[in-house]
């Protein structure tokens, strides 16, 4: 028998011998995976905070406002982009903005990208934690399984064997899809707090290139 064969007979027996309580956990680990590859994808430096874009937003502002043509390109530059683009667009329609008013469209800006940033965490995060107790129930349906076969003066070998693998396959089904999804988890969550420092720090510095210039580099 071919290697890949034998591979796919195999992991097809693991998902026969788990039971059907198994169906839930590789629905969840196929979201997991979908979740890690999309965040991966979309937390990449340069969509989020390219390198001397707000240096060179800034020089250029230093004669004119950029047009709202530019601004709208901006803003689906990157994260930081939507940002600046918030407040090019203020001080472009209203050029007698106050450092409040301005400020203001900033700060909603940024918390609009915060929350894009954070996008699909907190469903990584439920299946980090959801998983080892789909494990777990899985575990309880092969429990069952092997105490309801055990007939007084006469056992159930066949039944016994299936539902010690309906246990030991979903529990370990669980913590498989679990540990990546929770260390994933934690490694986006660190990296969205990361951003978003940054990006604060990135707003104040064009707050105060307009309305404190002598601060503002």
């Amino acid at each position: 028998m071919p290697v890949n064969e034998h591979r796919r007979t195999t992991l097809l027996g693991i998902i026969q011998a788990a039971g059907w309580p198994i169906w839930p956990l590789l629905a969840c680990s196929i979201i997991a995976m979908a979740l890690i590859f999309e965040r991966f994808y979309s937390l990449r430096q340069h969509l989020v905070i390219p390198d001397k874009l707000l240096d060179e937003v800034l020089h250029l502002s230093q004669r004119n406002i950029p047009s709202l043509e530019s601004i709208e390109k901006l803003k689906t530059h990157s994260a930081l982009g939507e940002i600046i683009g918030a407040g090019l667009a203020e001080l472009q329609q209203y050029p007698q903005t106050t450092e409040v008013e301005f400020r203001a469209h900033v700060e909603a800006a940024g918390r609009r990208v915060a929350a894009k940033l954070e996008r699909y965490l907190s469903a990584l995060g439920s299946i980090a934690s959801v998983a080892p107790l789909l494990g777990l129930f899985g575990t309880v349906v092969g429990m069952i399984e092997i105490f309801g076969s055990q007939t007084p003066g006469a056992g159930n070998p066949a039944q016994l064997a299936h539902g010690i693998s309906v246990a030991l396959y979903n529990t370990a089904f669980g913590l498989v899809i679990a540990i990546p999804s929770l260390v994933a988890w934690r490694y986006f969550r660190a990296r969205v707090d990361h951003y978003v420092v940054e990006l604060e720090i990135d707003s104040e510095r064009l707050v105060r290139h307009f309305f404190n210039p002598k601060k503002g580099t």
